[in-house]
């Protein structure tokens, strides 16, 4: 994920936390000397709607840092070697480098008894295993869908190649952003693995995009911006850097609505892990367990506005029933090349 878009999608989640019903929770613990969990992660993802609960599960204190990019939280994690936090959160894309680092360790799902509330779509995410051992526990969800003008589509495009059709010239932006564009266009090649990219498949990218280029209005490298160039323009389709940008045209009088095309759009999945310099590992696994409780994932959902891992009830209320048609984020073959690809094709 890159750092605009991991800001964005969370900066712009609508709604706020509000009380939900009590969990049930264990008595507290009486402690001999204090405990602390200490957590790495995103606003919204720490909420006292369910670290209250944790804390008088547990008799813990909890202490949270937030991070404003996914460079940050490595950084961070990788100057101590994970000994300043017992969990933390970041999505599929990063998992690659932090194993690689050895900044993690394996979760054991047997001391985690909330994992059985994870839903099937989530409950097999190649990206967060390595050697038979899970590495993390998917939490929360988005995408990258396509966003489009209802009325002038009073039937939701199907396909991405829409963004490719003439008759829609001017009438189309697209996101500046280099991993994921070359996703989208390998999606729309239909390339199995868009993360993993051939030298002979990087040129067919390339083309596919300098075609939609001539195209399209502009590119866009923010959400306010995306928002601004689509509700002032008035224009019919946008490449989007997230749900809540649907919500934001409406606020602007756009009849905006997304689609995920049947090619799939690009979703990200952030997951709890554990740090390799956990303090506590039994209170590592407590905390994923509260946070992998049905009322945390509804709170997720009602509340935030994104996708949650337990509560399918939820995600179907606020429309976010695709989680298995998202190509989940990965760390890519090369992205210094995905750069200079992307650089090739602004300058054409």
């Amino acid at each position: 994920m890159t750092k605009a878009t991991s800001i964005s999608r969370r900066k712009f989640a609508l709604g706020s936390a509000a009380a939900i019903a009590s969990f049930t929770a264990a008595p507290a613990i009486v402690r001999a000397a204090a405990k602390e969990l200490r957590v790495l992660t995103w606003e919204g993802y720490a909420e006292p709607d369910w670290v209250d609960p944790f804390k008088a599960a547990t008799g813990a204190d909890v202490s949270v840092v937030y991070t404003g990019s996914v460079d940050e939280m490595f950084a961070k994690m990788q100057g101590s070697k994970g000994a300043d936090f017992d969990v933390v959160a970041f999505d599929t894309s990063s998992f690659k480098r932090y194993m690689d680092g050895n900044l993690i360790q394996p979760i054991d799902l047997s001391k985690v008894a909330n994992a059985q509330n994870i839903i099937p779509e989530f409950k097999s995410i190649d990206a967060i295993k390595r050697d038979d051992k899970q590495y993390g526990i998917p939490f929360a969800w988005g995408s990258l869908p396509l966003i489009y003008d209802a009325t002038a589509f009073p039937t939701a495009p199907d396909s991405w190649t829409v963004m490719w059709d003439p008759q829609y010239a001017q009438q189309m932006i697209a996101l500046d952003d280099a991993n994921n564009s070359i996703v989208l266009a390998a999606l729309v090649l239909g390339f199995p693995e868009p993360y993993n990219l051939t030298d002979d498949q990087f040129e067919q990218v390339k083309q596919k995009l300098i075609e939609q280029k001539k195209l399209l209005l502009t590119y866009y490298a923010g959400f306010d911006e995306g928002v601004k160039l689509f509700a002032d323009n008035k224009l019919k389709l946008m490449f989007s850097m997230g749900e809540p940008q649907v919500a934001a045209l409406k606020g602007k009088g756009v009849n905006a609505a997304l689609s995920i095309p049947k090619e799939k759009a690009i979703g990200w999945l952030d997951c709890w892990v554990i740090s390799a310099g956990a303090k506590d590992v039994d209170l590592a696994n407590q905390w994923i367990n509260t946070c992998l409780d049905k009322k945390v994932g509804n709170l997720l959902s009602t509340k935030k506005s994104y996708g949650n891992t337990t509560d399918a009830e939820a995600n179907k209320s606020i429309g976010m029933t695709y989680g298995d048609r998202l190509a989940w984020l990965l760390t890519p073959e090369n992205f210094e090349k995905r750069v200079a690809v992307w650089n090739e094709v602004k300058a054409s």
